[in-house]
């Protein structure tokens, strides 16, 4: 997902955003029955795949491991429906160890009771070897029902998922349940949510976009992965679907146009940052700006507002340079756990307690 040929200098957070070194990043893992959509979930987000080219996808066979490269590098580990991970073959501590956020996917236009079943199932394992998991549960190919029909399905898969966790003395274990569906923007939405959970900076990413709103007269503001059109942060304004399409389409349009017309698009090597600006008949204002190879921030205004357009420019630099000196504080604070991490070893050495066998 990263854009190989960006400028090495500029700022670049997603190894600060990861876990300490490569082996331990985020991991993000795909569970459900077998055809319920994991895969064609992975292609569509991470590898832009187009919904109709999912359909020639085949049945997962194996445990499939996707290194993603991003504003925040993680793993996303797709699970085949047909394992059974509760054969004493398998080893749970290695499966959910590590696991920051397992997303169980449900076809919601199919018997869901056995999907049921795996869930509670899948939700007991991983909680007793890691308590720390967010569990989110994809309510799958919502595309196809009516809106009364989505509402009556979560509410019966929440309302049996929650009751069978009381039963299991389980009540303390929050699941998030989206409804989702590939061919809208609904998946990008729900994994928007799941990836924000990944970001220990979020509460400050979120202050920080309050602020930059707040001074600029900005309705709403958003944070986006580029190339996966994932928001990881949002002020505390409430998000409406409307808005979040409005933004993420802003950025298929961008590219698109850059690319016709050979022009660099945002994340590639220039001189300069990508910035667009789109008025709208209804007098709203879309506004780019970019902040980094990985990420940028598309604002909503009124037209009045974005008058002052110089005001605006001089926000959003702040709030770059506030986001470098944030993450500037978590490099120095690697650093120094690095360097104490040395010292204490230089100095068990030295006590003798290595090399005298």
């Amino acid at each position: 997902m990263s854009y190989s040929d960006y400028g090495d200098n500029d700022p670049i957070y997603g190894d600060d955003l990861a876990d300490e070194d490569r082996e331990s990043r985020p991991r993000l893992m795909l569970m459900g029955l077998r055809r319920s959509g994991k895969s064609s979930i992975q292609r569509v987000v991470f590898h832009k795949m187009t919904p109709t080219e999912t359909l020639f996808l085949e049945s997962t066979s194996k445990i499939n491991k996707d290194n993603i490269h991003s504003f925040i590098d993680f793993q996303v580990w797709d699970f085949p429906g047909q394992m059974d991970f509760f054969d004493p073959t398998f080893d749970t501590t290695a499966i959910f160890g590590e696991v920051g956020a397992l997303v169980f996917v449900i076809d919601s236009q199919d018997d869901y009771m056995e999907a049921l079943a795996r869930l509670h199932s899948t939700v007991v394992a991983a909680y007793r070897v890691n308590p720390n998991i967010t569990f989110e549960v994809f309510i799958h190919k919502v595309d196809g029902l009516s809106e009364d029909y989505k509402i009556d399905t979560q509410r019966d898969i929440q309302q049996t998922t929650t009751d069978e966790l009381a039963d299991a003395g389980l009540e303390n274990v929050q699941l998030a349940f989206y409804l989702t569906s590939i061919y809208d923007h609904s998946i990008f939405e729900a994994f928007s949510k799941v990836i924000q959970k990944l970001i220990p900076q979020l509460p400050t990413l979120e202050n920080l976009l309050n602020i930059l709103c707040a001074n600029s007269g900005i309705e709403k503001a958003f944070l986006f992965d580029v190339i996966s059109k994932i928001y990881i942060a949002t002020d505390s304004s409430p998000v409406d679907s409307q808005s979040y399409e409005i933004c993420s389409d802003m950025i298929d349009v961008i590219i698109d146009i850059s690319s016709i017309y050979g022009r660099a698009a945002i994340g590639a090597k220039r001189n300069h940052e990508a910035f667009s600006v789109i008025k709208m008949g209804n007098g709203t204002v879309l506004y780019l700006r970019e902040v980094n190879k990985y990420l940028a921030l598309i604002c909503l205004l009124r037209a009045e507002t974005f008058e002052k357009q110089g005001l605006i420019d001089y926000n959003v630099h702040c709030f770059k340079e506030a986001m470098d000196q944030v993450f500037e504080l978590k490099r120095a604070e690697r650093t120094r756990r690095e360097m104490e991490a040395n010292q204490l070893l230089e100095q068990q050495q030295h006590n003798g307690l290595y090399g005298h066998g």
